[in-house]
């Protein structure tokens, strides 16, 4: 893993790791002090959304961001999010809720492998305190891999993990995945953009401006739930302070096909789309070989990539010889070459 130095309004990184992309698991980068993984009986996701929701809105009411800073920046302003208490000298301010958007996401309970086929929406808040580039960035989709800094903190100000002076890619498909309690923070990065396009610098290092600056809020239901995991209590809201720099589109499986793409049923939740078997077995556990990480999506044998079309321009044909309507890549019925 590449760590980035920083100065002000400016990133840098390695040439040839800014052209890399490296996946990262989310709980490996949490400090784990005796408590990681301690997970307590679970209670109903409707119950406890409600809870969360309740506490998240206090929060939003209660306290504000510097965002008279962001509006004019001073002249050495380092565009770092700064929260406070909306009290005494600061009663005046505008809180969060006023400047955050919403997202809905729905979750199943045996995401988390409850016995329970409830399915509850949750609220994700979020706020872009700088869009990134003038809009003219690059938005993640929620399977890209992205080089960020970032703060993550639960709504009693306690932070539980940051890389704040350097950055890393994390790979939002990966951390998606039910178990590794940063599904908010994917679901929430495609409303930030990246910075302009990178400088060389003489050292060899490239600089980043303008990159894209938020919070993500988000409920236990889009992060560990009831896992209690270091310094996180089990049913704990998590927000954090995220600058996006820079973005790689991902193929995770090298079939041919962006990962995007993979999501067939265009929810933003990667692991429920899987061709060749049911998402969930009897037990209500996900299978692994879900379509974005399956070069051969239908197990018929014959690989994904020989079963499309790629010009050399990079467009996709999908090609279908049974005429049923199902491409061959996805039709185990239909599995002749294509590229041959």
């Amino acid at each position: 893993m590449y760590l980035a130095a920083f100065k002000p309004e400016s990133m840098q990184l390695n040439k040839i790791v800014f052209l890399a992309l490296v996946s990262f698991s989310f709980i490996a980068c949490n400090r784990d002090d005796g408590l990681g993984g301690i997970s307590i009986a679970p209670r109903d996701l409707s119950e406890v959304v409600a809870e969360d929701e309740a506490a998240i809105k206090e929060y939003l009411q209660t306290h504000f961001y510097n965002y008279e800073e962001f509006n004019a920046p001073p002249a050495d302003f380092d565009f770092r999010i700064k929260i406070d208490t909306i009290a005494g000298e600061n009663a005046d301010k505008i809180p969060l809720i006023e400047q955050v958007g919403s997202k809905t996401v729905s979750v199943r309970a045996t995401e988390f492998n409850l016995n329970s086929d409830e399915v509850v929406d949750h609220t994700l808040y979020y706020l872009v305190a700088r869009e990134g580039d003038n809009g003219n960035g690059l938005h993640p989709t929620i399977a890209d891999s992205t080089f960020v800094r970032y703060k993550g903190s639960l709504l009693d100000g306690t932070v539980f993990d940051a890389s704040t002076s350097t950055a890393i890619w994390f790979d939002l498909a990966q951390i998606q995945a039910p178990s590794q309690g940063a599904r908010g923070f994917t679901e929430g990065m495609p409303f930030l953009q990246t910075g302009g396009a990178p400088v060389v610098n003489d050292d060899g290092t490239f600089t980043v401006e303008g990159y894209g600056v938020g919070l993500i809020i988000m409920p236990s239901g889009l992060g560990f739930y009831n896992v209690a995991q270091g310094q996180i209590p089990a049913y704990s809201p998590l927000m954090f302070e995220v600058d996006l720099f820079s973005l790689n589109r991902t193929d995770h499986d090298g079939d041919g096909i962006p990962s995007i793409d993979e999501d067939l049923d265009g929810n933003g939740f990667l692991y429920d789309d899987n061709t060749d078997q049911e998402a969930e077995d009897a037990t209500g556990t996900f299978a692994r070989r879900v379509n974005f990480l399956d070069d051969d999506d239908d197990q018929d044998g014959t690989l994904t990539r020989d079963e499309i079309i790629i010009d050399e321009e990079g467009n996709i044909t999908f090609p279908d010889t049974d005429g049923d309507g199902i491409p061959n890549y996805l039709d185990p019925d239909d599995s002749d070459p294509v590229n041959e």
